[in-house]
């Protein structure tokens, strides 16, 4: 045990393992704090289908060139996500339809201008990187940092600002439309949020593990808690705690980060859920 603390000591002194941490944590903040909201109003399939728009972005913004494809990953999932919530509403094209059709055809379209247009002599390794997480948290940089830092600003602001309205219309739409709120604007809001939270996560855990940030924590917490803002709270700290864990593991085993994290979010859910049988009985 000495002799692991002292080894993540020594990597804690790099500044890749610090960048690390920090995008971690604030990623399991946003993603847990919208997380309840998400699971409830039934979005959090929008943010597995806006995983999948975004893996689409980086294959064209891999084919292209572009050093910092956060300029052109986070406008595309962002319209994607309006449109999304405008094919929902639509008699014709029901939401989960949109969001399957959506998915998958940026998944494929992705895939295969990475294989037609992609110069890499590691096509197959890009695309895990993407799908998966990187195996290796030296990506990161401090420019990707800072923006994550603006964009969790952004994000933990808007849920503090709007945190009545988003009560609200997550548990009764029709009386919040009554009270005067404009429902169809705080939903616009929550899925251009749900967009940001997608393009954050990303760095961190891939393409195709994202709704894990967003559905264990939430799940977890609801196992156990009944009030909105016990289960809020709870799911941030066991977000932020199994995240952490998750990075501490993935330096110490070395191995993969985004799929270790996700497989400690799923041992916290499945602790959360004994806990929870064993508190009501």
């Amino acid at each position: 045990m000495h002799e692991l603390i002292n080894k993540f000591c020594v990597y804690l002194s790099y500044p890749f393992v610090r960048y690390a941490f920090v995008v971690g944590i604030l990623v399991a903040l946003c993603s847990s704090l919208l997380g309840v909201t998400l699971v409830l109003k039934r979005f959090s399939f929008i943010g597995d289908g806006l995983s999948h728009v975004a893996f689409g972005a980086v294959s064209v913004a891999t084919v292209l060139g572009i050093s910092d494809n956060m300029f052109l990953v986070l406008p595309v999932t962002i319209i994607c996500a309006v449109l999304l919530l405008k094919c929902g509403n639509n008699a014709k094209v029901k939401g989960d339809a949109a969001i399957a059709m959506v998915s998958v055809g940026a998944l494929g379209v992705g895939y295969l201008i990475m294989n037609i247009f992609s110069s890499s002599s590691n096509l197959n390794g890009d695309v895990c990187t993407t799908l998966f997480g990187s195996a290796s948290i030296m990506t990161l940089t401090a420019d990707k940092v800072r923006l994550c830092i603006i964009l969790s600003v952004i994000v933990v602001g808007f849920f503090f600002v709007f945190y009545h309205k988003l009560f609200s219309i997550t548990f009764d739409e029709n009386f919040a439309k009554a009270t005067g709120i404009n429902v169809n604007a705080y939903n616009l809001m929550l899925a251009v949020v749900i967009a940001v939270i997608v393009v954050l996560a990303m760095n961190l855990v891939g393409s195709l593990l994202v709704s894990a940030l967003i559905v264990f924590p939430a799940l977890s917490s609801m196992s156990i808690f009944r009030s909105f803002k016990s289960v809020t709270v709870f799911s941030v700290i066991i977000s932020v705690t199994c995240t952490s864990i998750g990075i501490i593991i993935a330096i110490l085993a070395s191995t993969p980060v985004g799929p270790t994290i996700v497989a400690i979010d799923l041992a916290g859910y499945l602790i959360c859920r004994v806990a929870g049988v064993i508190v009501r009985r």
